[in-house]
């Protein structure tokens, strides 16, 4: 998306950075996809019309049914049932607040991790720089499948796991990406008043430094929270994510992956659907966000 489809709102509105976000019809519809994908991860399961992680509730006799066909307790599994008898929808929108938690604390704390790292080696310089710019440099050599996959075969499965993997593969990018702008920043005028001031050296950065370097930050957050989607969902499909009974989006494709030839194609067609309008719907918003955020568009 072009900075130039980012059309700023009027001045005093309540919320401008959410104004400028939805500004435009783009703006609009990137917001509307958003929230849609939200409230389906979040609202969806409370609408289900089955818990797909309950197995008493589950009927092996349902197992890969067509969509639209009508099951055994009554009512119809509008997008078909999988190899367990499971409803298909609710299992994907359960699969995707799962898939949305995870990412998403996996995400937070490499961003919290990286950025404070990243402060601290652009404030302070020297040797801690160093360090933690070859740390940074030798993580991001490395895919970030390959070291997930590393960390998860030490560690073994479970979500708790998957979430410390998914940060030890993310933290490099906001290490670097705030590292960048607390070296700009240190220099500025309003932290040399700040240090004349006498102010301990964690005041200075969370108080001062921190909140100017936020903007670099919030745009490669919602990037990397698809990529972490992603990567979820990949160590999901490996055997590697949520288990079997409570399954996230990457397993849902896993399971149905071997009946896709047999004409069974729901079972990972719906799943890696709802997979990649997730994906999506972020990665537009960061795009937004980006232009949004850009200080060369008129105010």
């Amino acid at each position: 998306m072009s900075d130039a489809a980012v059309t700023r709102p009027a001045a005093g509105h309540r919320f401008p950075l959410l104004a400028a976000f939805a500004a435009g019809p783009a703006g609009k519809a990137i917001l509307a996809l958003l929230l849609l994908v939200l409230l389906a991860a979040f609202v969806g399961p409370v609408l289900a019309p089955q818990n797909p992680y309950d197995l008493a509730a589950l009927d092996i006799l349902d197992a890969r049914l067509p969509p639209g066909s009508p099951a055994a307790a009554g009512g119809s599994y509008w997008l078909g049932s999988d190899e367990q008898g499971r409803d298909l929808l609710s299992a994907m929108l359960y699969g995707l607040r799962l898939s949305l938690l995870v990412a998403g604390a996996g995400t937070g704390l490499a961003c919290v991790a990286g950025s404070l790292l990243g402060l601290f080696a652009g404030y302070r310089r020297g040797a801690w720089d160093r360090l933690v710019l070859a740390l940074a440099d030798l993580q991001l050599s490395f895919p970030a499948l390959l070291i997930a996959l590393a960390l998860l075969a030490l560690s073994g499965p479970g979500l708790i796991k998957v979430v410390l993997a998914l940060a030890a593969s993310q933290w490099a990018y906001f290490a670097r990406s705030a590292r960048a702008a607390a070296l700009v920043e240190a220099e500025k005028d309003y932290m040399a008043a700040a240090r004349l001031q006498g102010l301990s050296e964690g005041r200075l950065l969370l108080r001062h430094l921190l909140p100017n370097c936020l903007p670099p930050l919030l745009v490669i957050l919602p990037l990397q929270l698809a990529a972490a989607i992603s990567l979820e969902a990949t160590l999901a499909f490996l055997g590697l994510g949520a288990p079997a009974t409570e399954p996230s989006l990457g397993r849902l494709i896993a399971n149905g992956f071997a009946y896709l030839l047999s004409g069974e194609y729901w079972v990972s067609l719906f799943p890696g659907l709802l997979l990649t309008l997730a994906i999506t719907a972020i990665t537009l918003a960061a795009d937004r966000l980006a232009a949004t955020l850009d200080p060369r568009q008129p105010g």
